[in-house]
C-alpha cells in the first residue's frame, strides 16, 4: 500500500480534503491500485527554519 507523505505549513480541513483527494487520485491511477494513504504532517512557522532564520521572522 502506497504512502504519500507531505510536509507543510497548516491549512484548513477544506484544503486537506483537496490535497488528499487530489493525491490519491493521481497516485491511484499511476500505480493501478485504490488503497492509497496520504499523511499530512504540519509545521507551523515558528517550527521551521530555511537559511538560518525561522520562517515566523522572516
Amino acid at each position: 500500500m502506497p504512502t504519500i507523505t507531505v510536509e507543510g505549513p497548516p491549512i484548513s480541513i477544506e484544503r486537506k480534503r483537496a490535497l488528499v483527494k487530489r493525491l490519491t487520485e493521481t497516485a491511484a491511477e499511476i500505480y493501478q491500485i485504490e488503497h492509497i494513504t496520504v499523511l499530512i504532517k504540519e509545521n507551523p512557522p515558528k517550527n521551521v527554519g530555511v537559511a538560518g532564520q525561522l520562517l515566523a521572522d522572516r
